[in-house]
């Protein structure tokens, strides 16, 4: 089935009346080989990874019907064999509203039902929610990055549809270095709403020359792309056009509905600075 048929039957773009009871068949699992045969290196290299989904708007009701708030992150492992449409993923929580029961219950059921949609087992934390009149003490802090900006180089820029070929590197100069950009924008495959986000490319090899990253990460300003299908497209690029000797591309997508995500890929040999060790789980964006 074509990417377009099997997004033909998803919610997203559509008017959905949100459910009053549990609901799992709500969720709309998309096979990720869809997106992968249009990469650039087929098959697609070899990568470790996941999608970093934070879910603000989860509730449900104790025993006694009060209502119970909560911020889950939930980790899907880039080797499932499925993404999850994000509106049916919006859809499916608010199944919870008014249903009673335990952490411990809702925690079960959410990890059987998403791992079982996106076929592979998934984890779940939660973070509980605080007002900033009544903070609680119970959340980590949060660590900074430890990284070059690239968004203030003065560049000129044409090109709105992903070319690799603006990419370069200089093979005779070799660096371990974490470059980001706040200039990411693509658009949804389905309803052609911007999608923003941070992109984070930390790197050891040839010297990838910034201001040609900085056009290439502008050049998607015109795609239609999911999250994690732009991440992947990120990563076969640099891989193929920049012959780094290992890679990590993430990027932090700001809130949608009110979901966001965050997908990260990284070769096997690839080993973070030590001050960026915790970023790519725990770090949250000024605009997420």
């Amino acid at each position: 089935m074509k990417f377009e048929q099997q997004l033909g039957h998803a919610p997203l773009g559509k008017s959905s009346e949100y459910p009053e009871k549990y609901d799992p068949s709500l969720l709309f699992p998309i096979a990720r080989q869809i997106g992968r045969d249009y990469l650039s290196i087929q098959p697609h290299p070899t990568w470790v990874g996941e999608d970093i989904w934070r879910a603000f708007e989860v509730s449900w009701l104790n025993q006694k019907g009060k209502p119970q708030i909560a911020i889950l992150t939930f980790t899907i492992p880039a080797s499932s064999s499925h993404i999850i449409e994000s509106k049916s993923f919006k859809l499916y929580l608010n199944s919870f509203n008014q249903e009673k029961m335990e952490w411990a219950e809702l925690h079960h059921r959410l990890e059987t039902d998403l791992s079982h949609a996106a076929g592979a087992q998934i984890s779940i934390q939660r973070e509980e929610a605080a007002t900033p009149l009544a903070p609680t003490t119970s959340s980590p802090s949060l660590p900074t990055l430890n990284a070059i900006s690239i968004d203030n180089l003065d560049v000129e820029c044409s090109v709105y549809e992903p070319t690799a070929s603006i990419l370069k590197a200089d093979s005779s100069r070799i660096v371990k270095e974490t470059l980001i950009s706040e200039l990411l924008k693509s658009n949804c495959p389905v309803t052609s709403q911007p999608d923003w986000g941070t992109v984070v490319i930390s790197y050891e090899g040839p010297a990838i020359d910034h201001a040609a990253l900085l056009q290439y990460i502008v050049s998607f300003r015109g795609h239609n792309g999911f999250h994690e299908q732009c991440v992947e497209q990120i990563y076969c690029d640099i891989l193929q056009q920049c012959k780094p000797h290992s890679l990590e591309v993430h990027a932090r997508y700001t809130r949608r509905g009110g979901l966001d995500i965050n997908p990260r890929r990284a070769s096997p040999n690839f080993t973070p600075d030590s001050a960026n060790a915790d970023y790519s789980q725990r770090i949250r964006t000024p605009r997420q």
